[in-house]
């Protein structure tokens, strides 16, 4: 049976003694949350679904971020971005919650609060992901099990087109990028514009991994978790004859963060406005719509681009070069 007692001017403890349960026991600001919460619990007890709120309800956000940056993320691929972004959360004022008292509205505030701050909706949708996760791993791993994830019943927001930006040929940013390059890093650059391989890629390819009789590199371990063997043009090929080899096997010799940090340096050496390494991979694909005959489906195949939409927004370079073969043959 419930019990309810004021406890100070804006507090009210509740009290929860049933047989066969552990007592449960909770304190409020306001006298009608306190009611409901009792009605909630005893309800359950009756149905016989009751369990335990106690750890979630004495477990903030915050604390259980640091549990998950101890024991989840480090199985993860990307440790150290996912570590900055769970820690980044932490200084939120959402992360001052307990878990239990986290909802669907706060959530929606979260989102809010980083849209007016002018977050992309990607980044946000990466927070909320993040978020979810922790959720759904405190109910199943850390005994949690009355929590529900409050995150699957929010908006999400609206994400941005794809990027597309590309080397412009007229201020010759290719050739102005690869000058700025340092020695090791310029194979890097063109090889990521010969093959369209992500960053990741690039910085794990290993020597024994590529077969230059066949012309192919066999990528073990991809974004989306599944191997794949890209083809090798013959630039491709000349540029990994030309790189000395390394003890350790990699072909490159470059971790991922190395590369974001030289590209860095070298956009910023050239002179070029808004260009990433990712941006390497769009112009790359790009080029195969537009100097090749490749069909979707093979492009995709050297990509690695799982889903489809994700290569329909390049089909127009395809037909504006279909055009001007068109045009061509009027004359």
């Amino acid at each position: 049976m419930a019990t309810i007692q004021k406890r100070g001017k804006h507090q009210w403890q509740v009290k929860i003694r049933r047989k066969g349960y552990p007592q449960q026991s909770k304190t409020f600001e306001r006298k009608t949350d306190a009611e409901q919460w009792a009605r909630d619990i005893e309800n359950e007890m009756d149905r016989g679904v009751f369990v335990s709120r106690k750890e979630a309800e004495s477990t903030t956000l915050y604390e259980a971020l640091d549990r998950f940056i101890q024991e989840y993320i480090p199985n993860l691929k990307m440790v150290a971005t996912e570590t900055r972004r769970a820690k980044a959360i932490q200084k939120r004022d959402i992360a001052k919650h307990y878990l239990a008292t986290i909802r669907t509205k706060d959530i929606a505030d979260f989102i809010r609060e980083r849209e007016q701050e002018g977050v992309k909706g990607n980044t946000i949708r990466l927070d909320l992901a993040t978020l979810s996760r922790l959720f759904e791993i405190a109910a199943t791993d850390w005994g949690m099990e009355s929590l529900t994830n409050p995150v699957k019943r929010t908006r999400k927001p609206k994400l941005e087109g794809g990027r597309t930006r590309r080397l412009e040929p007229a201020q010759s940013e290719e050739e102005r990028l690869l000058e700025a390059c340092s020695i090791k890093f310029r194979p890097v650059v063109q090889f990521a514009l010969e093959t369209a391989m992500r960053r990741s890629e690039i910085a794990n390819l290993e020597w024994n991994n590529i077969d230059l009789k066949g012309r192919t590199a066999y990528l073990a371990d991809t974004k989306n978790k599944s191997e794949r063997t890209v083809p090798l043009s013959p630039a491709a090929i000349c540029i990994l004859k030309g790189i000395p080899r390394q003890l350790s096997g990699s072909v490159f010799g470059m971790s991922e963060n190395a590369i974001t940090i030289a590209m860095r340096r070298a956009r910023e050496a050239a002179g070029i406005p808004n260009l990433t390494f990712h941006d390497l991979r769009h112009e790359a694909t790009s080029r195969f719509f537009e100097n090749t005959d490749l069909d979707i489906m093979e492009i995709a195949e050297i990509t690695g681009h799982k889903n489809l939409q994700m290569l329909k927004r390049y089909t127009h370079l395809r037909t504006e070069r279909l055009a001007d073969r068109l045009a061509g043959k009027q004359r």
